[in-house]
């Protein structure tokens, strides 16, 4: 895990330099810059070793290739196999891009599988690419030079860009599942398979809720490999409690000692009790931070400016994942995150309006997935990551993405009484993910209704004195905390326009109801 900056054709050591200080924070093992010889590239790369601690350095420079990997590459030991094991010079997974590369295959990218984000350059060509779901961030920045010349920049941040010295710059973000090629421009690599509606005349409930459990299970054990100790987010909800639970049985297996997990919340929160339960439940060594408004007051510039956003929503969840990132890093360097049930199984809320509307709640949790790198994705990433804590998402691998799109969504949101009314409450979001997971946690647990993280760890009510307390324009109302957000992150930038114009934010352009 890391960040890197890298120049094309624009710039020199001295710029890559500074612009890799400001992501510092992503890898605090080893900073690098590179400006090899024949080729119009300098790439800077901060790294936090998790695979490969002893020889993993980056930039990779091999026979006038040069390399920067953000990520973690999950088949890497497969790939080494096929590759042959002689083209190797280190233990780091990041390698296996370059041979791949080398192989010469047109769709070669589509073998790695893990969540990344990388630049590959060569003496006339450059190609930068991001992991199907945009787990990993990757901005590409057009540059023009006041001497007429042009050239394009890479970076894993938004803040990267800020305050070096660049005036004409255009930023993007290369979008999740897509290349870039300085041959022949950008073109999609991954697409997302589309949700299935119905359930098939022959097909089993049961085998489907079993299958799902075996792919659940090696998609938390693929993400597991690590060379460091890998904990887990706990939140008591159901997402977190799962994964928990499947990566304890994951050590125990390996012979390895109880998990470590991690809960925060204020002081008698419902996160903070069901986290507890579960952690005794499953045997984890647990461990939990009780955050106050004062505490949530003196974090919001922090979050704010590492957050590169102003969104209420993203702002509110953000602060109670900053406090169980700080608390995850004084044990570990990555942790196992609950990240993408929701939309792959109709978690959230609204999904209850497409009760009665199977083919339409298929269609909108396809939508959601596209947009995870916006919103939650970009959370994780930025907060865990400004604690230089890899978060992982075992729920996003892509097998396991395959199989739940392939789920009727009739049985991922369904009446647990059908002939109940609406009005009863009685729809059961993630129905058919509860079952699969019904033996792994109590019951009470398995069947728990789902709160938002940052109201089940008490930040919505907490927050509001946070606020006051940071000088909010009173009453505080969800306008005058958007722009009390929004002048923190204009504060914290030298050009925050150019960070407000790719920042993360919720939408509301879900499909409709048929």
């Amino acid at each position: 895990m890391c960040g890197f900056v890298v120049l094309w054709r624009v710039g020199d050591e001295t710029l890559a330099s500074r612009m890799i200080e400001k992501i510092a924070h992503r890898g605090p093992d080893a900073t690098q810059v590179l400006h090899p010889g024949g080729a119009p590239i300098v790439m800077a790369h901060c790294r936090l070793s998790i695979i490969g601690p002893e020889d993993g350095a980056q930039p990779i420079y091999d026979g006038g290739d040069t390399l920067v990997v953000n990520g973690e590459i999950y088949n890497h030991a497969d790939l080494r196999a096929i590759l042959g094991e002689s083209a190797f010079e280190t233990a780091s997974d990041s390698e296996t891009v370059l041979h791949l590369y080398r192989e010469g295959r047109a769709r070669w990218v589509s073998r790695l599988d893990g969540m990344f984000a990388f630049v590959l350059a060569t003496k006339d060509r450059i190609i930068a690419a991001r992991d199907p779901l945009g787990i990993k961030p990757l901005y590409m920045a057009r540059i023009r030079r006041a001497d007429g010349s042009e050239g394009v920049a890479f970076a894993s941040e938004l803040k990267a860009f800020d305050g070096v010295g660049l005036s004409e710059v255009e930023v993007e973000a290369i979008a999740p599942g897509a290349l870039f090629d300085s041959v022949d421009g950008v073109r999609p690599w991954y697409r997302t398979p589309a949700g299935t509606a119905e359930l098939e005349p022959g097909l089993s409930e049961r085998a489907i809720w079993s299958e799902l459990r075996l792919v659940l299970e090696e998609a938390v054990a693929k993400w597991m490999v690590a060379d460091v100790e890998v904990g887990s987010f706990l939140s008591g909800g159901l997402d977190s409690s799962i994964i928990a639970a499947l990566a304890a049985k994951v050590r125990a297996r390996r012979g390895l000692p109880p998990l470590k997990t991690f809960a925060v919340g204020t002081e008698g929160s419902p996160d903070l009790a069901a986290a507890r339960k579960v952690a005794a439940h499953i045997g984890s060594d647990h461990h939990e931070h009780v955050f106050t408004p004062e505490d949530i007051a003196a974090a919001l510039p922090h979050v704010i400016y590492h957050l590169e956003s102003a969104d209420v929503d993203l702002v509110r969840s953000a602060v109670p994942t900053h406090f169980a990132a700080r608390l995850a890093r004084a044990q570990v360097k990555a942790v196992l995150t609950g990240e993408g049930a929701d939309e792959l199984f109709a978690g959230y809320t609204y999904h209850h309006d497409y009760v009665d509307d199977p083919r339409g709640l298929a269609d909108e949790l396809t939508r959601s997935l596209g947009t995870m790198h916006n919103i939650n994705l970009q959370r994780v990433d930025r907060v865990t990551m400004a604690e230089s804590l890899e978060a992982r998402t075992p729920f996003l691998d892509r097998d396991l993405i395959d199989f739940a799109q392939s789920i009727p969504a009739a049985l991922k949101l369904r009446r647990t009484d059908p002939d109940a009314a609406e009005s009863t409450g009685a729809t059961t979001e993630k129905w058919i993910l509860r079952k699969a997971c019904a033996d792994l946690l109590p019951h009470d647990l398995v069947w728990r209704k789902k709160a938002q993280f940052d109201e089940g760890s008490g930040m919505v009510d907490a927050l509001q004195d946070a606020l006051r307390l940071a000088g909010a324009e009173t009453p505080v109302t969800r306008a005058t905390e958007r722009a009390y957000y929004e002048a923190q992150l204009r504060s914290a930038f030298e050009t925050p326009d150019r960070i407000l114009a790719n920042a993360g934010a919720w939408t509301a352009d879900r499909v409709a109801t048929g």
